[in-house]
Order: structure tokens, then C-alpha cells, then sequence
């Protein structure tokens, strides 16, 4: 549970942590897939206090996410993603995936966060990733095929790593259903019974999921916030020891490989030649690496040879 500064008074204090609770409750049902709240929780007592000034807080603790809340939505939206793509289940090319993007993401901005970064293939021609809040990253086999160097699988790591570092997810979830739950909770006193607001607070949870996961699936993130992870993968690369022209790299071939109206990354992602325009620009006055050690191009044969 998020701590405070000593200078904050006990009042206010106690409030945001009756704030805090209630969310993870919420989250913790939605997770359980409990269909009936019931009587057990006993979450009354926590709720009596609750007025409209509750409410704005409440509010104020969407958009202000704690790690352990954004760890709880990332898992819940990760499960959904695997509803529709079954996991690659092959041990080497899963430690492989881990290995190399537990690496960059201490060669990242946000080397921690609450339960640590997980990396998963999917068992899918498509060519495509997702990045969940609170760090499950998801390859397609398809994606991962467009790949020809270690270089180039890091670089596919490093952008999907730079949502993370920057919380695009939770950028996805629509700001009115925020609201509308906090409303509800401040202004109607005969829904501040211990069953009604959990139902409330779950319901604005799995809106919430549903928000990210339509993002991540069906529309995709703008330009901007793509340019932005795009970014950041080229410092995470550079830092790492790989070579940041591996991303210009992995855009060409997908350039090549994308189905035009296809359920992939032409779909969810701007048109490579455009993110390939701003990259080369970024990336002038460097030089492409001259290859890979001989190390670690055995190491990326032995991992995803006949992927």
C-alpha cells in the first residue's frame, strides 16, 4: 500500500487509504471472476466515512494508479489477450524471451515495477505484440520470424518495453468512467452500503480492462504514444549494448511481410515506412553495428531456430 509524506494529516491520510483498499478489493473480485459479492468481504466499515469528498478522491485515484493496482489491471488485461492467443508453449524460446528482456528492462527507465516485467510467446502466425500494464509482454511466433539476429528480437522487446516505461495501457482507459464511478459513490448515500460501491468499483475495473484490451487488440495506440515507445526502445537498446538500428531493421521486413487489413499489426500499429522516417532521422549520425558477436547470434539460433 502507497505511503505517505509525514506532512499530510492523519485525516486525509486515512481517507486515501480507505480510497486505496476499496480499489484493490475491487480489483482482487475482478480477477476472481467472483460473480457474487456477498457478505464476507465486510467492507462496511470502510465505507462509512465515505462523502463527496471521498468521491473526488476516488477519482483522483484512477488517474493516479498504484503500482499494485496497475500490477492487478495488467494481469487481468493479460489473461483476456491470452483468451484470444494461446501461449507458445516451448520452454527454450520463453527463458530466451525472458532472458533478453529482463536485460533491457534494466537497460530501461523503469527497470522496477511492481511484480517485475514477464515475457511470452504466442502461438500465432500473426505478426504481433502486446504490452500489458504492470510488464506482460506478448510475441507472436509470426513476429518473432521477422527476426534474423538477436539484435532485432531485442529491438521487438525494447519498443513493447517503452509502453510499459511510459503506462500507454493505462492511458487507454476512457476518463468518464472514472468519473461516473466516483460520482455515483459521492452523491448517492443509499449506494454506500459495503456491496453496492464494491459493485461499482468492479464494474469501473472491468470497464477499465475493456478499455485496454480493445486498444492493445482492435484500434491501437496513436502515432504519438507509438513514436513515444519507439523512442524510448532506441535509448533502452543503446544502453543495453544493442544495436538501436535493429528497429529500423525489424520495420522493414515487417513492411514487407504486413497484410494490408489484417488482424496484426498494420491493424493496431502507423504504417512502418512512417516510424522508419522519424527513426532514421533520430538515429543520423550514427552507425548501423557491423554485427552481431558470434556469441550471441548461437545464443538467438539456439533459442528460436524453427520457431
Amino acid at each position: 500500500m502507497r505511503t505517505y509524506p509525514t506532512r499530510t494529516s492523519p485525516t486525509r491520510t486515512r481517507r486515501r487509504w480507505v480510497v486505496s483498499a476499496a480499489l484493490l478489493c475491487a480489483t482482487g473480485l475482478l480477477l476472481s471472476g467472483c460473480s457474487s459479492l456477498g457478505r464476507s468481504l465486510s467492507l462496511g466499515s470502510l465505507f462509512d466515512m465515505a462523502t463527496s469528498e471521498e468521491g473526488q478522491a476516488l477519482i483522483r485515484s484512477f488517474e493516479d494508479l498504484t503500482p499494485e493496482q496497475e500490477y492487478y489491471i495488467g494481469r487481468a488485461v493479460g489473461a483476456t489477450v491470452l483468451d484470444q492467443y494461446p501461449p507458445y508453449d516451448q520452454a527454450r524460446v520463453n527463458d530466451y524471451l525472458n532472458l533478453l528482456g529482463q536485460t533491457l528492462a534494466l537497460a530501461s527507465e523503469r527497470p522496477e515495477i511492481f511484480g517485475g516485467y514477464h515475457f511470452l510467446a504466442l502461438d500465432s502466425e500473426e505478426i504481433n505484440a502486446f504490452a500489458a500494464p504492470s510488464g506482460l509482454i506478448l510475441v507472436s511466433r509470426g513476429l518473432l520470424r521477422c527476426a534474423t539476429s538477436e539484435d532485432e528480437v531485442a529491438a521487438i522487446l525494447a519498443h513493447e518495453i517503452g509502453h510499459v516505461v511510459n503506462r500507454h495501457g493505462l492511458r487507454a482507459i476512457k476518463t468518464s468512467r472514472i468519473q461516473a464511478a466516483g460520482t455515483d459513490l459521492a452523491l448517492s448515500q443509499a449506494e454506500q452500503q459495503s456491496s453496492a460501491v464494491v459493485a461499482r468499483l468492479t464494474a469501473a475495473f472491468s470497464d477499465s480492462i475493456k478499455d485496454i484490451t480493445s486498444t492493445l487488440i482492435n484500434s491501437g495506440y496513436s502515432r504519438g504514444l507509438e513514436k513515444e515507445a519507439d523512442l524510448s526502445a532506441l535509448k533502452t537498446l543503446g544502453a543495453a549494448g544493442y544495436d538501436p538500428w535493429a528497429l529500423v531493421r525489424m520495420l522493414e521486413v515487417m513492411d514487407r511481410r504486413l497484410t494490408p487489413g489484417g488482424r496484426d499489426f498494420a491493424k493496431t500499429h502507423p504504417d512502418p515506412a512512417d516510424r522508419i522516417e522519424y527513426l532514421q532521422k533520430e538515429l543520423a549520425g550514427t552507425a548501423p553495428s557491423s554485427g552481431a558477436p558470434p556469441a550471441r547470434q548461437a545464443r538467438y539460433r539456439a533459442a528460436l531456430t524453427g520457431i
